[in-house]
Order: structure tokens, then C-alpha cells, then sequence
């Protein structure tokens, strides 16, 4: 018998990408999500046998425990995500984020497995030119990290589960997010073709979400050596500044202008640089670079209308 994954939120960006692959490598999947948008993004999974659809709220307790029961591993990936968003939501976010979360944990036996994706924005502000490891304090600083942190303490708590620590995710989905900082300034960079940046100097690590969706399943497939540890994940050769991420976007778009404003903020403050030397040890490798998910990204930029509600 397959083994039988339930993801929740398995129709947002990443979940999109994720689900795919599960069902590929021969996996039975239910996703639960609420599709709030409507659109079949994973119409191509209906094709399997072994793919199951719920439409419900991820917070329901009454839905988790029958899919619970009869789930080998649990994915949560429903969420607010980001600190714009969490701080529009107080409410969805402290619910969502964290509390489902802790009755997940609450519902899931230790036979069962969790693969439970954080975020490396809980580092905060690291100090400077030393890398945050998993030994690294947590300082999340937006509701966003506060609340994703709370839940992967849940999870390490019961002793029984892998967090995922997710740098900045990148790259074609599905359901695609232009709101992502790579997402973002690659398509500002192929349309307008300039950016006004805020704290220029500001660090973050990236990875592709096709290498996220990777470092799913290396987690279910080396549960038992992997279990009760978090993990970050990231591309060891991409700690850049915001800046250097645009230097990089011109190398592919040479006529893209980037200007750092010498007044503002970034809404999610998070300077850091990130070690992915444990979740490599165990045999992890990406297979995206920066330079790969930026061509990529351009490539589908030609088909995407960001302008819905303009009239040019």
C-alpha cells in the first residue's frame, strides 16, 4: 500500500508544486484546502487514483480528525504567509500559523509523521558575518515569524516531528506568487525594468520551490534519522543583500535600474545570513540556482498579466 500523505493548503504556491511530485513518486495524497480563488491549479492531479480532494478549512477540527486517521504524514502547509499579510490578519494569522498547528500535533500519534515548514525569518536580525545555524536563537520579529515559530516549537515539543526552515522561496508555481522578493523584483525588472529599494543592505537566503517540495519528501524518506530536528533550507551560495539580488537580476535583464530610497522601511526587517550545513549532511542537494529560477521566471513573465485592473 502507498504511503498516504495529507497536505493541507495543497492548492497554494507551494502545495501546487508539492503535490505533483508526491503523487509522481507514487504517494496517496489528500489535499485539504479551502481553493479560495477557484481555480483548478491542480487539475492535472485528478488524473491519479490515489489523489483525494476536501474543501475545508484547515482549522476545523472536525475535518483534521477523519483525514488525521487515516493519514501516514501529515504536510501543514496552510498559512498566511509573509508579514504584510499576517499583520493585515491578526486573527487568521495567530489561528491559522499557529493554532491548527498545535491541534495537529495534538491529533497526530507518534507513528505518524510531520514535515512542518517554518520560516528562517524567525532569526530575526542575525549578527553580523556569522551565520544563523539551528542552534541559533530564535528573534522572529513580524506576527508572520512570531506565529510560525510558536507553531514549530509545538511540533519539536512533542517529539515527534522535522520543522523545515524556509529561506525566501522562488520560482514558477501553479499558483504562481508574484509577491516574493526574487518573484517580485524579476518581474519589476522584466516590465517596468526599475525598483526602489528599502534597506538595500538587508540579507536574505532564497531557495526554489521545486527544491522546497524536494526537501518535503528527503524529509519523508529519512524520517527516522532526521526526526525531531529542524532543518534550514536554503542555497548555501545565495545569502545576498538586496542589492546584490538585483545585480544578479541585471545580469540577465541589462537594462533593469535599481535605486535604493534613502527614506522607508521594509515591512519584514529580516537581515540575516543562513547555514544549510545540517540539512546538507544528510545527503540534500538543491537542484535551482538563483541564475535558473530567475530565467525561469522570465520566461513565464511573458505570459502573465499583473495588470488586471488597468486600462491600458
Amino acid at each position: 500500500m502507498s504511503e498516504r500523505i495529507l497536505v493541507t493548503g495543497g492548492a497554494g504556491y507551494l502545495g501546487s508544486v508539492l503535490v505533483p511530485q508526491l503523487l509522481a513518486a507514487g504517494k496517496s495524497v489528500t489535499v485539504l484546502d479551502r481553493f479560495p480563488d477557484g481555480l483548478p491549479h491542480l487539475a492535472p492531479c485528478c488524473a491519479y487514483e490515489g489523489f483525494e480532494v476536501v474543501k475545508g478549512d484547515a482549522r476545523d477540527e472536525r475535518i483534521l480528525k477523519d483525514l488525521v486517521a487515516k493519514a501516514d504524514a501529515v504536510i501543514p502547509l496552510a498559512a498566511l504567509v509573509g508579514a504584510p499579510l499576517c499583520a493585515q490578519d491578526a486573527i487568521g494569522a495567530t489561528t491559522i500559523n499557529r493554532d491548527a498547528i498545535i491541534t495537529l500535533v495534538r491529533l497526530l500519534s507518534k507513528n505518524q509523521k510531520i514535515v512542518y515548514p517554518t520560516t528562517n525569518s524567525g532569526y530575526g536580525i542575525g549578527e553580523k558575518g556569522k551565520f544563523c545555524d539551528e542552534t541559533t536563537p530564535l528573534r522572529p520579529i513580524s506576527m508572520y515569524g512570531t506565529t510560525k515559530c510558536d507553531a514549530e516549537k509545538a511540533v519539536l515539543d512533542s517529539g515527534n516531528g522535522i520543522t523545515t526552515r524556509l529561506a525566501t522561496v522562488f520560482g514558477v508555481s501553479p499558483r504562481m506568487r508574484v509577491d516574493l522578493l526574487v518573484n517580485d523584483f524579476t518581474y519589476r525588472a522584466a516590465t517596468d525594468r526599475a525598483v526602489l529599494l528599502f534597506e538595500g543592505h538587508f540579507k536574505r537566503n532564497y531557495i526554489h520551490v521545486r527544491d522546497v517540495a524536494k526537501a518535503f519528501m528527503h524529509a519523508l524518506d529519512n524520517y527516522e534519522r532526521m526526526n525531531g530536528e529542524p532543518y534550514n533550507v536554503g542555497l548555501s551560495d545565495a545569502n545576498l543583500s538586496k542589492i546584490e539580488l538585483c545585480e544578479k537580476i541585471r545580469e540577465h535583464v541589462p537594462s533593469f535600474v535599481f535605486v535604493e530610497a534613502p527614506v522607508g522601511e521594509d515591512p519584514d526587517k529580516r537581515d540575516y545570513i543562513v547555514s544549510n550545513a545540517k540539512l546538507e549532511a544528510t545527503g540534500f542537494k538543491p537542484d535551482w540556482s538563483l541564475d535558473r529560477g530567475i530565467t525561469e521566471l522570465l520566461k513565464v513573465y511573458q505570459m502573465i498579466n499583473n495588470r488586471r485592473f488597468s486600462n491600458v
